[in-house]
């Protein structure tokens, strides 16, 4: 596997706009962030751009590696959404508030839909992760499958110090993750979680030195293709349901996974 920055130079990107840029290389894509004069802050066509990316991955894609340019991975929403003229071309967060309750619902669940495709169960998706990612930029990591984190990482979700709270999708990989307690004392005081902590709760899966996250994420992605595809997203939504069944139904799930894995290598599934 190429590195991420060899991607962007031997292939022309799939898409590039609006801070998000998705390069494919066979099984791997890679989608970068790449406004780091502003450390990579979020916005609502920022978001329109990560939905846009995974709708436009080719069926080939397995794994997907999530990363960001400069020091930090994102230091979460654009300040300029709390200004009475907000984002050019766009209503701003005011306006918003102002507005029926199906307008602002159907407002925040398009900014949701750059959040929720990373976990299909057709891909595994890495968050590459470094120095800030507050927020809408800790949110994006909580959505990918699997986090390497540099020994830099600095994770904050500050919603609820601004009066808000987190609705880009991360509340139910966070408690997931970390269970509710320390979810809630994570989101409540929106203190820092540093790489030693993140690892050792469950936030992520590695933390190296910042040099060596490449290197983490493409022998992770390896190893990661290693094993055959239908295995891997067969196992994928196997454990996605887990929360969501009882025992006994997670029992019957795994039998009716295997059967079918059973059948397709035996040439006689459908």
């Amino acid at each position: 596997m190429a590195s991420p920055e060899q991607d962007d130079k031997d292939l022309g990107p799939v898409l590039d706009k609006d801070g998000v840029r998705l390069t494919v290389d066979d099984a791997i894509a890679t989608v970068t962030l790449t406004n780091p004069a502003k450390r990579n802050a979020q916005s609502p066509a920022l978001w329109r751009a990560l939905a846009e990316a995974g709708r436009l991955l080719p069926g080939s894609v397995r794994v997907v590696v999530l990363r960001a340019e400069g020091k930090s991975f994102s230091a979460g929403l654009d300040r300029q959404a709390f200004t009475p003229e907000g984002f050019d071309g766009e209503p701003s967060f005011i306006d918003l508030a102002h507005s029926s309750d199906a307008v602002l619902d159907e407002a925040i669940a398009g900014y949701q839909a750059g959040f929720t495709w990373w976990r299909r169960s057709d891909i595994v998706s890495i968050a590459a992760v470094q120095g800030h990612a507050i927020g809408a930029g800790f949110q994006l990591a909580l959505a990918c499958d699997l986090r390497v984190v540099a020994d830099d990482v600095q994770f904050a979700m500050r919603e609820t110090s601004l009066g808000l709270v987190p609705d880009l999708t991360g509340t139910h990989p966070l408690v997931g993750l970390v269970g509710y307690a320390r979810a809630l004392e994570i989101c409540a005081t929106g203190r820092f979680v540093a790489a030693e902590e993140a690892v050792s709760t469950g936030l992520a899966n590695i933390a190296v030195p910042a040099d060596q996250v490449d290197d983490a994420v493409r022998d992770l992605a390896t190893a990661l293709l290693a094993a055959p595809r239908d295995a891997v997203i067969e196992t994928k939504a196997l454990l996605q349901g887990v929360q969501g069944r009882a025992y006994d139904d997670q029992r019957a799930a795994e039998r009716a996974a295997q059967a079918r894995r059973l059948r397709d290598l035996a040439g006689v599934g459908e």
